[in-house]
């Protein structure tokens, strides 16, 4: 019939059964047949909880013998089974037939419902769920339900406390090996998995399978509440918690709370001083790969991304759609508290912070703390006198971004912040704040010792000197002090004038 050949009777016996689809061995629970008694035999397990065979290394069970044997070459780092072609080997004969399959561009089995193909009936069957919103298997501890079995089994590692998996180089700990395998790659900085069509490489499969729909233009996943449609199933996962607003991932350390797993692996970096990406130019060292591409930008000066409004460019897409979001005025991102509108979710992010007491994040030179990492970052370079962002005009150097972007207005006299009463513009947002009090008859500073009111808070703090014999500001000349900088500036004049007399 297909011409193999086998040196066992029984194997051969077996083997006929799938060709004549003859299935003796019927399951006393679901009445499921099968043409091996061994295959009856695995099936049964599944219909019971127990699981007898014990891993001796992390103690993992599991329901039979063949699995335990296949897991415990994890640990020996036996990899029997070898690829013809590619001469890579794998620990279990089913991760070599899968890899096989790799090699062939034959895909026989189809979806009838979108008419995708798969290389494996596996692959078509889990494909299927993506239709049919099935999801049979459900975690016994907290009873969410997954459409496959390998998501189930990377789910319960959420639950479980050990990481007998540990990096030879860094010792970091992981619960199971593939996530070890996949941290290994930051190391060797190897990327297997290489895109055919423009030969960007990745670290993982599933970010290659979905770099691979934005070739294809296709977005297979679509949210059932406002139809956006996504290339990924964990982008859509992402996006409906932005419906839910469920933060189900907490830190241990701080209780912050975060919509995925990711953003809660990129927190815990904050208290462990994980920095894992090294710049190979100057050696600075990041938590994420993203800072590091960001970083990168700043050897380089290259800014492939201008502005159709303005002409400004930008080293980053990111940063250009940031930008742009200004011209708009759009501000879709709103404080639940107070009401107040952002043009970006990050920005809204920062301000929620502000309606909190709690200070997480501490100084380990003077104790200070502070409501967020990116605040206690900040007030570190107060000690350390670093000033890493630097002006490409003039070299003047600034400890936070922020301050250098308002710098560099002054390069290119950009006054982004018009009023909308008489269209005045300003460098800055603060700027344009303190001169719509002029429009408006409202004085909230109210000094508490007189009751005179006004309306900048700057103000206020100036007029507190009258009160007090508080005379910060001194003339390095006559040593006459003055409670206002500006009476200081008008004081120096009579010493030019002198000068100019004596000329």
């Amino acid at each position: 019939m297909c011409n193999k050949a086998s040196s066992d009777g029984c194997n051969f016996s077996r083997h006929l059964s799938f060709h004549t689809k003859e299935n003796s061995y019927v399951c006393e629970v679901c009445s499921k047949t099968f043409a091996s008694s061994g295959s009856l035999k695995y099936h049964a397990s599944t219909h019971s909880e127990e699981k007898p065979y014990i891993c001796e290394v992390c103690g993992q069970a599991f329901k039979a013998e063949r699995y335990l044997k296949s897991h415990f070459r994890t640990h020996q780092k036996e990899k029997p089974y070898a690829c013809n072609v590619c001469s890579k080997t794998f620990a279990r004969l089913g991760y070599l037939k899968s890899h096989l399959i790799t090699h062939s561009e034959e895909k026989p089995y189809a979806c009838e419902a979108c008419s995708k193909t798969f290389a494996r009936k596996g692959d078509l069957k889990s494909h299927l769920r993506t239709h049919s919103k099935e999801k049979p298997y459900a975690c016994e501890i907290c009873g969410k339900a997954f459409s496959q079995s390998s998501h189930l089994k990377s789910h319960l590692f959420t639950h479980a406390k050990e990481k007998p998996y540990v990096c030879e180089v860094c010792s970091k700990a992981f619960s199971n090996n593939r996530n070890l395998k996949i941290h290994l790659h930051i190391h060797t900085k190897e990327k297997p998995y290489v895109c055919e069509l423009c030969s960007k490489a990745f670290i993982e499969s599933y970010d290659l399978k979905r770099h691979l729909c934005m070739h294809a233009k296709e977005k297979p996943y679509v949210c059932e509440v406002c139809n956006k449609a996504f290339s990924g199933s964990c982008d859509l996962k992402k996006h409906l918690l932005v419906h839910t607003k469920e933060k189900p991932y907490a830190c241990d350390v701080c209780s912050k709370a975060f919509k995925n797993s990711y953003y809660l692996k990129i927190h815990l970096r904050i208290h462990t001083k994980e920095k894992l990406y090294v710049c190979d130019v100057c050696s600075k060292t990041f938590a994420l790969s993203s800072s590091l591409k960001s970083h990168l930008i700043t050897h380089t000066n290259e800014k492939p991304y201008a502005c159709d409004v303005c002409s400004k460019t930008f080293g980053r897409s990111g940063l250009l759609k940031n930008h742009l979001l200004i011209h708009s005025g759009k501000k879709s991102y709103v404080c639940d508290i107070c009401g107040k509108a952002f043009t970006q979710s990050s920005t809204l992010r920062q301000h929620l912070v502000t309606h909190s007491e709690e200070k997480h994040y501490s100084c380990e030179v003077c104790s200070k703390a502070f409501k967020d990492g990116n605040s206690l970052n900040i007030h570190f370079r107060t000690h350390t006198k670093e000033k890493p962002y630097v002006c490409d005009v003039c070299r003047k150097a600034f400890s936070v971004r922020r301050n250098l972007r308002q710098h560099l207005r002054i390069h290119t006299k950009e006054k982004p912040y018009a009023c909308y009463v008489c269209s005045k513009t300003f460098a800055h947002s603060s700027n344009l704040k303190s001169h719509l009090t002029t429009h408006s008859e409202e004085k909230p500073y109210i000094c508490e010792v007189c009751g005179k009111a006004f309306s900048k808070k700057s103000k206020l703090k100036l007029h507190y000197f009258t009160h007090t014999d508080v005379k910060p500001y001194a003339c390095e000349v006559c040593m006459k002090a003055f409670t206002i900088k500006k009476y200081l500036k008008r004081h120096l004049l009579t010493h030019t004038k002198e000068k100019l007399n004596s000329c």
